[in-house]
Parts: structure tokens; sequence; C-alpha cells
């Protein structure tokens, strides 16, 4: 539980950073749409590009790990797609307002994700955490880019459109990249390394800032059942799924838990960025991440102990 609270605890307190800095400093939009770009363009790319160079494969199982995770996914994502249609006209909900409810169900918070791995089970958390940036990140992009483009509404989900958002992509563009570099065994120089392990780290702060600024606070005066719907699918739902799957494929031990932690960890604020540029609701999504991130403090635990009792 501790090691479950350090983690939330300094990603809810720089949103609230991001808050205070969009009110009594930052007050022009024009500087938080410059940190977005940089979030998404630079920063974030480059933690994804370190973090696929760094990870040690052989020590984790790769088919069962990763599959459990894109399975997961893909499983979760078709059943929402599918149910779109209800979610909408029960919760008075748009095409934008779906595709924020889609992003805080699917995405997984990289920080925390590493943090609690980490203290739960040392250098081997981290590994199989990063694993499952390498795996997982660029399936999860191409369905959220997927699932924009078809209810965002900015313009008509044709295949050419489609395409080109995911080629210009960068989160997409540079998994592949850091994965090419891992499986070919392509040395890259210490200190670029170190180059894009500053920009990586700082990823994290930015976008969570970014995060903050974009929150409207009048809006959450009042919990939106959409909002709740997003928190126990992302926060209890996920889970299930992942444990259930990894279960059947014969996961146990650290990597089951970890498996189950990747999927009941609030939502990324990469997701936030993503749809400004693409035109979904972005403040909607700014409000699931916030919440998000207050109850896994409570629904977190649970998951990790319920993992745990079937790890073995």
């Amino acid at each position: 539980m501790a090691t479950i609270l350090s983690a939330l605890v300094p990603v809810f307190l720089v949103i609230a950073l991001g808050v205070l800095l969009r009110r009594l400093l930052l007050t022009d939009a024009v500087h938080w749409v410059a940190l977005e770009k940089l979030t998404y363009f630079v920063l974030f790319p480059a933690l994804l590009v370190v973090s696929a160079v760094k990870a040690d494969l052989s020590k984790v199982n790769i088919f069962a790990v990763a599959g459990t995770l894109i399975a997961t996914v893909l499983l979760l994502s078709a059943l929402l797609v599918a149910l779109n249609r209800p979610v909408r006209r029960a919760f008075a909900a748009d095409g934008p307002d779906f595709t924020s409810f889609y992003q805080g169900a699917v995405r997984w918070n990289t920080y925390v994700v590493l943090a609690v791995a980490g203290g739960l089970f040392g250098a081997e958390g981290i590994t199989i955490a990063a694993l499952a940036l390498v795996t997982l990140i660029p399936v999860v992009n191409v369905s959220a880019v997927l699932v924009l483009a078809a209810f965002s509404g900015r313009e008509p989900p044709t295949r050419r459109y489609i395409l080109g958002q995911l080629a210009r992509n960068p989160y997409i563009s540079a998994c592949l990249v850091g994965a090419a570099l891992n499986v070919l065994h392509i040395p890259v120089p210490r200190v670029v390394l170190e180059f894009g392990d500053i920009l990586g780290r700082a990823s994290l702060a930015v976008g969570l800032l970014v995060v903050g600024g974009g929150l409207a606070l009048h809006t959450m005066a009042r919990l939106k059942p959409l909002v709740v719907a997003s928190l126990a699918t992302k926060l209890l739902v996920k889970p299930a799924i992942a444990i259930s799957i990894g279960l059947l494929v014969g996961l146990s031990g650290a990597e089951l838990v970890v498996v189950a932690l990747i999927a009941g960890v609030p939502s990324a604020p990469a997701g936030y960025m993503l749809a400004r540029q693409m035109g979904g609701n972005a403040t909607l999504l700014a409000e699931i991440l916030t919440l998000q991130i207050i109850a896994a403090a409570f629904t977190l635990p649970l998951v990790v102990a319920v993992a745990s009792a079937f790890a073995g």
C-alpha cells in the first residue's frame, strides 16, 4: 500500500501544480500549446525510445506477457467500440466524449507502472514493465488513433486519413525505432542514451503539468456518469480481463502481478496530448485522468492483492 501511494501521490501533486500554474503564472494559452507540442513530439518519444533500447527482453516470458497485454487491449477495445452506440446513448455523449472514455479505459501511466513495479519487484519488475512499453504502446496508440479518427468528427475516417495519422504519430514511430535498435542489437552511444533519458524524465513531469493545466475545475464539481464508467472500466474491468488472460496462458509470480498492475494503473497523460491533436474531448479526458489517480489509491492495492493471490 505504501509503495503504491508513494507512486500515486507525486503524480497527483504535479497535476495540482499544473492547475496552479495555469491560474497564477502561465496564464496565456499559448504557453500550454507549446508545452503540449514539446511533450508530444519530443519528450515522450524520447522516453519510449530509451526504454525500448534498455529493456532486457531475455529475462522475461516475452510471448506470454506481451500476448496477455495485447489481448487485453484488443478485447477491451473491441467491446467498447462494439458498444459505442448504447454507451453514447446511456451517457448522452457525443463522438469526442466517447474517444476520451475510450482513451481513459485503454491507456496506462508509464510513470506509475515503473514506480510501483520497481518498488514491488526491483529490477525484475522494471524489466517486465519495459517489455510492456516495447510491445503495448504501439498497439494502444494505433487503436487510439483509429478510434479518434472514427469518432472525433474532425475529418471523415477515410483510409488515407487514418494511415496519415498513424504515420505522423510520434509515439508509434518512437516504439518502432527503439524496438528495432534493441532486437537488432544496434549499439547506441552512452551519451545519446543519457541525452534521451534526460528528455524522457522531463516528459513525465511536463506531461502531468499539461494535464493539470487543461483541467476545468468547475466541470468537476459534479461527478459525471461517463467519468464514473471510465473509472470502473479502467481500474476494475481491465485488470480483471488481464488477470484472467494471464492465468489462461500460464503467467505466475512477478509477471502476472506486473501485468495486472499495468492494466490497473490510471490512464496516461499522453492521451490528453493526442486528444488535443486529433479533436477529442481533452477537457473530459483531463478530468478522467485526475479522478483515476485518486481512485487508484483504493483500487490498485486490491488489484495487486488479487493478482498476488493467483500468482502463487
